[in-house]
């Protein structure tokens, strides 16, 4: 609970008017959230120094509209909106209605959610505990800007067990996210680069890329992945791929594909291959597949890799490994960097891992995920009359692609009525009109209960007309 700040306007308005509107667009804009508290009224009326009365008849409008709701001897609240309707201005096409949603739908099949009912929060909390407790006073200095030794060392076994990665301590930086190691990443590769995408691709990735010098180009891809052929024949010196389940067309690439693209960089001196490891911790067919880094006897591949959604997106650790000579660029240039990762965070994941508790936790999550996506399959084999099911082998969510020729936001608006939210496939297309596929959207399950597939894919199968 806070106060509110409103800059009350000499306009001839009530001023009780005035806090309604104030606080009615502040929930509208998702400014207040659902069941966040209000000030009392005698508070509020205390701090803009009106009467309480005037707070009183604005709260008991917003009550009447259903914007606020009242609980016996808690106070006031913020009510849950699920629709909110305003009329569109006229256009090209003529007036017309638009639905404003707020972000929260009742079933929404995120690919990128996942489900953290079953995080070790007991666990989590006694080693922090225990770090914070032992009064190391280096535990509280800068530290190195790669991340701490220790850590590092555990990240270096762990990948090499897990994904055959080989690389030690001295090649892994750590740093808080993707998104820092692909900016730095920017700078360790150098400028006037000229880096390949596959279209789709991971939105972010391109667009930090693109906020640097250097250009940017799109290469197509086919059912093993990106074409290797028209890198070839293109001026990229450097390509960012996802091998390991590629988002978001869920894509495994094949050993064959893998080591053309490996031919591919070996060709020339300072050609690299950047690896993100999306979503390699949960595969449902078929044996583990090992990284691309792993065939990698070059030194070309960049590998990157995250415990976002194998832990906790909170968490906000991720980590790059480097091949020994871009790893000499870096430290020779830029190790001036101080690490974005705060060192008890970094000393509660090495333990995390060293007990064994992060494999503990992973194991767990994919024999959820796994009863989530079988569930999901299941729920999907009355609509493989109309769609053609993809992805469906690894990863968090899978496509469904239209063969009836209805548009993606044909398909997303009909899920949206019945209060569903799916995710379209051109949100993650870098360069619009080039892809030539037809309607797909994507159905994540990692963050809804058994239930809630069950119920969201009823509610689909009437959207769409299954």
């Amino acid at each position: 609970m806070q106060d509110l700040v409103i800059d009350f306007k000499e306009d001839g308005s009530h001023l009780y008017e005035q806090i309604y509107n104030h606080i009615k667009e502040e929930i509208r804009k998702g400014k207040l959230l659902c069941h966040e508290k209000l000030p009392s009224t005698r508070s509020l009326a205390t701090y803009l120094q009106v009467s309480r009365s005037t707070v009183e008849l604005a709260y008991e409008q917003l009550l009447s509209e259903g914007y606020i709701e009242s609980v016996p001897y808690k106070g006031y609240f913020v009510a849950r909106v699920e629709e909110l309707y305003r009329i569109g201005e006229s256009d090209a096409g003529g007036k017309q209605a638009d639905i404003v949603r707020q972000d929260k739908l009742a079933y929404d099949f995120s690919p990128n959610a996942i489900d953290m009912r079953f995080f070790p929060f007991g666990i989590w909390r006694r080693i922090t505990k225990n770090t914070l407790s032992q009064d190391k006073k280096e535990t509280f200095a800068l530290g190195e800007a790669k991340g701490d030794r220790q850590l590092r060392e555990t990240i270096a076994r762990y990948l090499h067990a897990s994904r055959g990665v080989n690389a030690d301590a001295s090649q892994i930086i750590v740093g808080a996210g993707n998104d820092y190691l692909l900016m730095l990443l920017r700078y360790v590769l150098g400028e006037h680069r000229t880096i390949a995408f596959e279209n789709p691709t991971y939105p972010r990735a391109y667009k930090i890329f693109r906020l640097f010098a250097g250009k940017l180009v799109t290469v197509p891809s086919d059912e093993s992945g990106i074409c290797v052929d028209a890198l070839q024949g293109g001026r990229a010196d450097a390509v960012y791929v996802m091998p390991s389940h590629q988002y978001p067309t869920g894509i495994v690439m094949p050993i064959g594909r893998r080591l053309e693209l490996l031919k591919w960089a070996a060709q020339e001196d300072d050609r690299y291959v950047i690896e993100d490891d999306y979503d390699s911790e949960f595969r449902y067919r078929g044996k583990p597949i090992p990284s691309l880094q792993a065939s990698d006897t070059a030194g070309k591949v960049i590998y990157i890799g995250t415990f976002s959604k194998s832990i906790a997106p909170a968490i906000r650790i991720s980590f790059m490994v480097l091949p020994k000579k871009l790893m000499n660029r870096y430290e020779q240039q830029y190790a001036v960097f101080s690490s974005t990762v705060s060192r008890i965070d970094q000393a509660v994941l090495n333990e995390f891992i060293q007990d064994g508790f992060f494999e503990r936790h992973l194991n767990r999550m994919r024999k959820v995920y796994k009863e989530k996506h079988e569930l999901l399959l299941e729920e999907l084999k009355p609509f493989l009359k109309d769609f053609a099911l993809s992805g469906e082998n690894a990863g968090l969510h899978v496509l469904l692609t239209d063969k009836r020729g209805r548009s993606e936001k044909e398909l997303t608006e009909a899920a949206a009525r019945m209060d569903v939210r799916v995710y379209g496939i051109s949100e993650a297309l870098v360069e619009p009109g080039k892809e030539g596929r037809a309607a797909t959207v994507l159905l994540g399950f990692g963050g809804l209960t058994e239930e809630q597939i069950k119920a969201g894919m009823k509610l689909l199968r009437k959207a769409w007309g299954v």
